[in-house]
Parts: C-alpha cells; sequence; structure tokens
C-alpha cells in the first residue's frame, strides 16, 4: 500500500516541480461542452490543447497557451499525430462525441457502429494513446465525458445511451487499473443544453424523421416534447466547471453530474 501512496505522491511532486503551467488536451473543442471547456481552463492559466475534426479559425481566441489541433479520434492516426503535435500533456478530455436521437427499431445498424466508433471506441482509443506518459510519469488524469442520459430512463436514445453507458464502465475499471501508478479516471455527466449544435443536430426533425418508423411517430413526437418542455437544463458553462473540478477532485470521486437536470437525476436515483 505503501508504495501506491509513493508513486502518488511523486506523481503530485512531479506536476508540481517539471512544469508549473499544466497542460490540458480536450476532444471535441468546435462547439458547446468542449469550446466551453477549452475557455474555462484557458481562463484558470493552464495550457490548452484544443482539438477538432475540422480546425475552423475563430472558435477560440488567439493566444499563446491555446493551440488548435487536427483530431479525428476514430482515426489511429490522427490520434497519434495529435499527441504529438501536442507534446507532454497533464489531462485528457475524451469530449468528442455525435448525437443519436431516434427509434432503435429505425436505426439501421451502420449508424449504430458511427456512433459506437466516436463515442465508444474513440474514446477508448484515445485514452490509450495518452495512458503511458501518464503511467511513466506517475500523474495525469482521463475525464471522460459521457450524459445525463446515463442517469435516467429516457425514450430514443437507445443507440446513444448504449455507447455513453460503455464509457461508464469502461471508466469504474480503468480507474482501478491506473490508482498504483497515481493516475485517475473520471465521468462527467452532462444534462441536457438546448444551446448546443449537439442538441440541433440531435432533434433536427428531418434526422428524426429518418429514424422513427411510422407507427413510433405520435409517441415519438411526445416524448420529444417533453424533453424539450422541461424546466432543468444544462449550460455548457455547467459543464466545463463540474469537468474542472473533477479534474482537480482529490476525494476518489468517480461520477460527476454537470447541470441542475443531471444532478437531479443523480440525486432521484
Amino acid at each position: 500500500m505503501r508504495s501506491t501512496k509513493a508513486t502518488a505522491l511523486r506523481g503530485s511532486h512531479h506536476i508540481a516541480e517539471g512544469h508549473s503551467m499544466k497542460t490540458v488536451l480536450i476532444t471535441g473543442t468546435s462547439s458547446g461542452y468542449g469550446r466551453a471547456t477549452a475557455l474555462h481552463f484557458h481562463a484558470q492559466g493552464w495550457n490548452v490543447i484544443a482539438t477538432m475534426r475540422t480546425p475552423r479559425a475563430g472558435v477560440l481566441p488567439e493566444s499563446d497557451r491555446l493551440r488548435v489541433v487536427e483530431l479525428d479520434v476514430t482515426k489511429p492516426a490522427s490520434i497519434t499525430a495529435a499527441l504529438e503535435a501536442a507534446g507532454p500533456i497533464d489531462v485528457l478530455v475524451n469530449n468528442a462525441g455525435v448525437p443519436s436521437i431516434g427509434v432503435f427499431e429505425g436505426t439501421p445498424m451502420a449508424r449504430v457502429r458511427e456512433v459506437f466508433e466516436t463515442n465508444t471506441f474513440g474514446v477508448m482509443a484515445t485514452s490509450q494513446a495518452v495512458l503511458p506518459q501518464f503511467r511513466e510519469r506517475g500523474s495525469g488524469v482521463v475525464i471522460n465525458v459521457t450524459s445525463s442520459v446515463v442517469l435516467g430512463h429516457m425514450p430514443l436514445t437507445a443507440v446513444y445511451k448504449a455507447s455513453k453507458m460503455a464509457i461508464e464502465g469502461f471508466t469504474s475499471s480503468l480507474a482501478l487499473e491506473l490508482a498504483p501508478f497515481g493516475v485517475q479516471a473520471k465521468t462527467v455527466e452532462p444534462g441536457a443544453c438546448l444551446t448546443t449544435n449537439f442538441a440541433t443536430r440531435a432533434t433536427n426533425s428531418a434526422s428524426l424523421d429518418e429514424l422513427v418508423p411510422a407507427p413510433y411517430a405520435a409517441w415519438a413526437k411526445k416524448a420529444m416534447d417533453s424533453f424539450t418542455g422541461q424546466d432543468l437544463f444544462t449550460k455548457e458553462t455547467d459543464v466545463a466547471e463540474v469537468v474542472w473540478r473533477a479534474v482537480h477532485d482529490t476525494t476518489g470521486q468517480l461520477r460527476f453530474p454537470a447541470g441542475p437536470d443531471a444532478v437531479w437525476l443523480a440525486e432521484a436515483k
């Protein structure tokens, strides 16, 4: 037991001495939670490696502490290149994700695989690529952004929820494997946000109609209306603040609901 503690202490000691300014790499920063998280860490004085599948100018402020790097989490070569460009990092935030709302019966298996490719395998692949440097250094934090769908029963999210539940299970086991090396893994579970591109894409009626077979249409419309009519919603900044808290948390907490609706669901459990 003592050796574990020594490793952990050595790790935090290393961060403190090795480089005073810490570096976070965040995936999926072109909009929404990822962008808000990049802005938050930058405002707190960190170096930020903001990755996007398709880098765009003007999304994030110009700064010598903020670099935009291209990264497609579904492509191994892209992960390798992005990490080489990033150099040593202290924290990985796996935020990149694709939405999927629809009736399972009407969802083609090709679409199911596409969702898992980003939301599940992409998170695993990016984590795996970063772990050697964290383990060797004896410090580091992996934050996997999942969703409040893992906390409650929500219709029209079978595929999306499955992809995020997989990451919840993955992270809880990964955390145990990394603990002896002073490295941490945690999940942040954002609630529903109606102001992100993600929400727009997920609730776009054209894409929804495609994935809702006619017999389900009336029921699906009711389900969507009750979702968009709920009182509690999450703001992008709620998620950024909770990611920040999770990175700095030393209590051993594994899961961090983010946003009032997510917190409510977590407490209702």
